[in-house]
């Protein structure tokens, strides 16, 4: 776990993303690996996910703010519409078996690395208007859709926000700070219903592993901050490809392993 979050905390910072799409699968096979009943494995993975990108985010998006990479005008608009569909995609995820949840996380991962795969970073991205309808579509689908996944949204928030015309580095600044909001919201409803659902999971509140959260908080806290300043030194066309190849091998690996449920 600690080696793990060492990784988990960098790419946290690096690309925004709140840690949880290199987490996820981590803790699925360490819960695995601990006997944890098969039925709700991959809720556990999820719901410990969201508590460890509470800290992070919050690193991560001061570290961010420092270097100007943060328009809070983003993050007001999507926030509330982004909560509404986080709390109705923890009820959608929780009534999922795991491997639908495999199977789920497999697909949306996918979809993003073929994304940055093709894309190509403006060198003077030009602004556009946000209207009304455009914010509450994307702000509630990335919430929804982060919820079953266990992230911080920056893998649906980085390709809005660079559609909107914001530079890379101030698309993964502003991801950032949504995922705080993603992460807490998502964390209280895992905990909430895993109670509710008295899964019996030692040393955990709902389904949340208290264990895992102390050991990674520190660590990924930490890393977040390094990865948070190196976005910064790396190029713009090189990280967004990075951050492709990652998600297809991550895609690849999950479908695999949904096979076997």
């Amino acid at each position: 776990m600690a080696v793990s979050a060492v990784v988990v905390g960098f790419m946290a910072g690096l690309f925004g993303i709140g840690g949880g799409l290199i987490m996820v699968p981590v803790l699925f096979y360490i819960f695995s690996f601990a006997g944890i009943d098969q039925a709700f494995v991959m809720h556990l993975a999820i719901g410990t996910s969201f508590s460890v990108i509470i800290p992070t985010s919050i690193i991560s998006t001061m570290t961010h703010m420092k270097f100007k990479a943060v328009d809070f005008n983003i993050v007001k608009t999507f926030g509330v519409f982004v909560v509404l569909g986080v709390i109705l995609g923890t009820i959608f995820a929780v009534s999922l078996k795991t491997s639908s949840l495999i199977l789920f996380f497999s697909i949306m991962t996918m979809l993003f690395a073929i994304y940055f795969l093709i894309t190509k970073e403006k060198m003077n991205p030009l602004m556009r208007k946000v209207n009304l309808i455009y914010r509450v579509i994307c702000g509630f689908l990335s919430g929804f859709l982060s919820a079953p996944m266990g992230i911080g949204g920056g893998v649906f928030n980085v390709p809005i926000f660079k559609m909107l015309g914001y530079p890379i580095n101030v698309a993964i600044g502003s991801s950032a700070a949504i995922g705080f909001l993603i992460s807490l919201i998502g964390a209280i409803g895992f905990a909430i219903s895993g109670s509710y659902l008295n899964i019996n999971v030692p040393f955990s509140l709902g389904f949340i592993n208290i264990p895992t959260f102390l050991i990674f908080v520190p660590i990924t806290a930490f890393m977040a901050k390094i990865g948070a300043k190196t976005v910064h030194k790396v190029d713009k066309k090189v990280l967004g490809k990075l951050f492709g190849i990652y998600l297809f091998i991550v895609s690849c690996k999950l479908f695999y392993e949904y096979f076997y449920f």
